[in-house]
């Protein structure tokens, strides 16, 4: 799966996920599995979801890695 999430939305998501998993501990509630999704697709960069549908964030000069680059 291409990455299809832009900058902004990444960082979104990374922090969202990061709160809702730490208040969902806290309170010991299943939630925590919907702060881990999104904390899983701002650390990849990819969602299922705007993959199905056709979406990308992502700009395609800056946020998607050329062949020729390592990491």
């Amino acid at each position: 799966m291409k990455i299809n999430l832009g900058k902004k939305d990444r960082q979104i998501r990374i922090v969202l996920g990061s709160v809702i998993m730490i208040v969902a501990i806290v309170y010991q509630s299943w939630w925590a599995l919907l702060g881990f999704a999104l904390l899983l697709n701002g650390l990849t960069g990819r969602c299922g979801g705007y993959a199905l549908l056709g979406i990308s964030t992502a700009e395609k000069s800056c946020d998607l890695p050329k062949k020729n680059d390592t990491v």
